[in-house]
């Protein structure tokens, strides 16, 4: 009986029911992955807009390129043009002031040298006119300097005989040395003083007012102490200069005491060789003088 009564409460027993307000979880199964598969037609559609993107950037790198190159042509040959043009204009100008130069008409060109009329170490009266058709190489200084004048003769006849033996040149250039000190440098004092330089060498004297109108033709500066008693040494100050004239007698060049013979000689040679070239005539027989 016991047991029916057990069994009879089993059957009879309750469920307990879920409460409403209690969600049941479902789970919801996954979806299936989406496997997209493009179209042929849709690839050949998205390589052609590539394609054709390149092809319009090609374009325009092309076009750009060949203006570029337009314009750099253009521009370079512009440039080489006006180099060429400048470089003619620069060396026509240069050749315009050489030939001025050489012509003796160039502005700013001081104006040295004039007529003179001296007596020579031979007591003859000398002038410009006796040098026509030779190169004159003159120096002003006097006898008892006792050292720059006997330097700068010594470079003189070097010159002289440099350029003489120049085998297109030969002897057409005459070395003078000037007193400006005429109170002293006697004929017979000069005479004395120019044999120990050179044979072609002539020395030059005068009066102290010929003296000094020569130096001022020839922009010499020379000066001697004021107060000087009869028979006192005393030096004299002067400008240190070789004057290069030209056949005709006008100016051509000067060297002062810094240019070595060398220097001078070639100058010398070049100024005669252009001269020589453009058809000038020179004298190669020694200069002539009528005693006074």
């Amino acid at each position: 009986m016991l047991r029916s009564l057990l069994r009879c409460n089993a059957s009879t027993r309750v469920v307990p029911r879920a409460h409403p307000l209690v969600t049941r979880t479902i789970a919801q199964p996954r979806p299936a992955p989406i496997h997209l598969q493009p179209s042929f037609n849709s690839i050949r559609s998205y390589s052609n807009k590539i394609e054709g993107a390149r092809a319009q950037t090609s374009s325009a790198a092309g076009a750009l390129n060949w203006k570029t190159l337009t314009v750099f042509t253009a521009t370079g040959a512009g440039l080489v043009y006006y180099f060429r043009e400048e470089k003619k204009r620069v060396d026509a100008a240069r050749a315009e002031e050489a030939r001025k130069a050489r012509e003796n008409i160039s502005y700013g060109k001081p104006k040295i040298g004039g007529p003179f009329s001296l007596i020579d170490q031979n007591g003859v009266r000398t002038t410009n006119e006796d040098f026509k058709g030779r190169y004159m190489l003159i120096y002003f200084g006097f006898t008892n300097c006792p050292d720059i004048c006997p330097e700068e003769l010594d470079k003189m006849a070097q010159v002289v005989d440099s350029v003489t033996a120049h085998p297109e040149i030969g002897n057409v250039i005459t070395p003078i040395f000037i007193t400006c000190d005429p109170l002293r440098d006697t004929v017979a004092e000069v005479k004395d003083y120019v044999k120990e330089f050179h044979k072609d060498l002539i020395g030059l004297t005068g009066s102290m007012e010929e003296i000094g109108k020569v130096a001022k033709a020839y922009r010499v500066y020379f000066s001697k102490p004021p107060k000087v008693a009869p028979g006192e040494d005393y030096l004299v100050d002067h400008s240190i200069f070789f004057y290069l004239m030209s056949p005709t007698g006008e100016f051509v060049d000067c060297y002062g005491k810094d240019h070595e013979a060398e220097h001078v000689s070639k100058s010398v040679q070049d100024y005669i060789l252009e001269y020589i070239q453009k058809g000038g005539q020179l004298s190669k027989a020694p200069p002539t003088r009528q005693s006074s």
